[in-house]
């Protein structure tokens, strides 16, 4: 990414270091700074520092609103980790792991309400409108969970139900972040939500782009063994597209397969999805929820050149190999 990212993750690291916990009891709070130590690329608070940039050149305004995405989205993971039980969370043990399931719990609760310290901070004169978009993506993102829930124990998953859990679950996160940084900067609500839907849009296609990547990118620049989300059986929209352009016995075997335990299943997987053209269908759709995202992007009411750092985060999302 090019020095306006770094300079925005600068800012970021330092308001999260100044802004540590301090609190007693330390099995609180402690977690809490643990989290949030685990690192990242930082993309949802640099996203409102950019969102207020774009008509605005004060940022410093948006760091209390940038932390507060931040703090939440941890507190997602927190809770994440908890009910997928996993181990690790960027190859260090997971908060539950390292306390306790009750800790985690609690420390995630308290991360969640001290975002609203934090909004606090903002405008006064926008900041009911900056609490209203906040709850309103908090309580999009839970359903976007619960939906990936139950699509767990379900044979089957439409590829319509399947980009509303991706959309709830991770787009509007990404999406509200630009939008709390342009409402701050001075957007109007035309200009503020064309910003939205370019981070939407972009969330989605990165989503997707991820599901690829599990199956096509190269294990080398992967980070993990390709083929994940096939020996997990998770109903990504690679088999939601394999299994909406087949039918009757071809279809239900697609099923057993990707269900089954066998030692070559992803070879055979991957098989059956080139032979359907899996990939291509997969490949258009990314590059048509880029393609949206860009054009909301051009129709926002402000110089070319203020854009170019949003051009700039949408190519690095979407043209990145893991």
């Amino acid at each position: 990414m090019n020095s306006t990212y770094q300079k925005y993750l600068t800012a970021v690291e330092q308001e999260l270091e100044k802004r540590a916990f301090d609190g007693k009891p330390n099995e609180l709070y402690e977690p809490m700074n643990y989290i949030l130590s685990l690192g990242g690329k930082r993309m949802r608070p640099i996203s409102v520092l950019m969102g207020c940039a774009l008509f605005d050149d004060d940022t410093e305004k948006a760091l209390p609103a940038a932390l507060a995405i931040e703090w939440f989205h941890n507190f997602t993971l927190i809770h994440d980790d908890i009910m997928d039980n996993a181990p690790l969370r960027r190859g260090k043990a997971t908060v539950h792991e390292k306390w306790n399931t009750s800790i985690g719990i609690l420390s995630g609760d308290a991360l969640l309400v001290k975002c609203y310290d934090l909004l606090l901070e903002t405008p006064l004169d926008i900041q009911s409108e900056l609490l209203h978009l906040f709850n309103k993506t908090a309580i999009e993102v839970c359903e976007g969970q619960q939906w990936d829930m139950n699509y767990e124990t379900r044979r089957e998953v439409h590829a319509d139900e399947y980009l509303r859990m991706i959309e709830y679950k991770t787009s509007v996160l990404l999406a509200a972040a630009l939008k709390l940084g342009a409402l701050i900067g001075g957007a109007d609500e035309s200009d503020a939500q064309h910003l939205y839907e370019f981070g939407r849009n972009l969330g989605l296609a990165f989503q997707i782009q991820d599901d690829y990547l599990d199956l096509y990118g190269a294990a080398d620049k992967v980070g993990k063994r390709v083929g994940g989300d096939v020996l997990a059986c998770k109903k990504t929209i690679l088999l939601i597209d394999a299994l909406e352009s087949i039918h009757g016995d071809e279809r239900e075997k697609l099923i057993d397969l990707y269900n089954s335990s066998l030692e070559n299943k992803v070879e055979q997987v991957k098989k059956a999805f080139d032979q359907m053209g899996v990939a291509t269908k997969v490949k258009r759709r990314i590059e048509e929820y880029h393609d949206t995202a860009f054009e909301h992007l051009d129709k926002i009411d402000v110089e070319p050149q203020r854009k170019e750092d949003l051009r700039a985060l949408a190519q690095f999302l979407i043209n990145r190999e893991h």
